[in-house]
């Protein structure tokens, strides 16, 4: 699968499992009928000593006796059903619903029953089958039916405000005891540009970062706004980049030192004064590291500090 449809599967096999569940605990006898049902077999059993013929005890179902069945049950409902949905289906988003008129209208809810019944015609007499073994009382359209109701949505959620996503903790270093501010992972000095050139779709304008001013400042020097905006539009893209882990590496050792109550005006100069270390040709720093980088020297270097000062 795509990683779309991988993620996607994710979303449809949890509310596959959330319509089977309900289904199952919607049969299931309460505790208290389940009590009073043992009083009268018990009953039953002691007045028919005498009788040859017994009424054989109901067998519940396998997927509701055993977890790990169920869990297999739902695995291979979830599985034979979502391959044979169509692709658009399978990859459904906010962003593809944005593009396609016809999709949105197509996927809105309720289904039609012209789009119900063309989605339920490809299933394989498998999923059938196993329905009327586990669950006789669902059919697969049905099923289906209930699952997109709760699957459409969830796919095709917009995105959050992101104003209102704000972290407790710098996304890039992780300090939570400073203040944080919101970086644009996509600048707004070139919005107009981005949307001219269709690097993105206008929704994703106003993503932000909350992030501490020293990595505030470190994201706007890496790349410049084009660049931010075409490559490095993500928290995660940031994260990848070996230099951003070198630098959240380094602020990880000032964090450190500051819980062991160094002053962290003393730990700021030292921090400016190995910055100064650009100057600095690799080679005489020493074979210290693999990474032929200032900032994996500098890296380094605080845990060289870190190590003396544990000393």
């Amino acid at each position: 699968m795509a990683t779309d449809a991988e993620s996607n599967y994710a979303v449809f096999r949890e509310c596959v499992s959330s319509v089977i569940i309900a289904r199952s605990n919607q049969h299931k006898p309460s505790r208290t009928k389940r009590k009073a049902s043992k009083i009268k077999a018990a009953k039953r059993r002691g007045n028919s000593d005498s009788t040859d013929e017994t009424s054989p005890p109901s067998t519940p179902a396998p997927a509701e006796e055993n977890p790990e069945e169920l869990a297999d049950f739902i695995d291979f409902v979830a599985t034979e059903i979502f391959t044979t949905l169509p692709t658009s289906l399978q990859t459904l988003s906010y962003s593809a619903i944005q593009h396609s008129p016809a999709l949105s209208t197509t996927y809105s809810l309720p289904l039609t029953h012209s789009t119900l019944e063309s989605l339920s015609n490809p299933l394989p007499s498998t999923v059938t089958d196993t329905l009327s073994t586990y669950t006789p009382d669902l059919e697969s359209p049905s099923l289906l039916n209930k699952v997109l109701a709760e699957y459409i949505p969830a796919v095709t959620r917009p995105p959050p405000v992101w104003a209102k996503t704000r972290a407790s903790a710098c996304e890039i270093c992780e300090r939570d005891w400073i203040p944080l501010s919101y970086h644009h992972l996509i600048p707004r000095a070139v919005h107009d540009k981005v949307i001219k050139k269709g690097w993105h779709d206008e929704w994703m304008l106003n993503s932000v970062a909350w992030l501490c001013r020293a990595c505030h400042s470190f994201v706007h020097r890496m790349a410049i706004n084009e660049e931010l905006a075409r490559e490095w539009f993500t928290v995660d893209r940031i994260l990848e980049r070996e230099d951003v882990q070198d630098w959240a590496s380094i602020c990880f050792i000032q964090e450190v030192l500051s819980e062991k109550g160094w002053a962290r005006l003393e730990v700021s100069l030292f921090r400016d004064f190995l910055v100064a270390l650009d100057l600095v040709p690799y080679c005489e720093i020493g074979p210290v590291l693999e990474a032929n980088t200032t900032l994996g020297v500098f890296a380094h270097l605080c845990h060289v500090l870190f190590d003396v000062l544990e000393r």
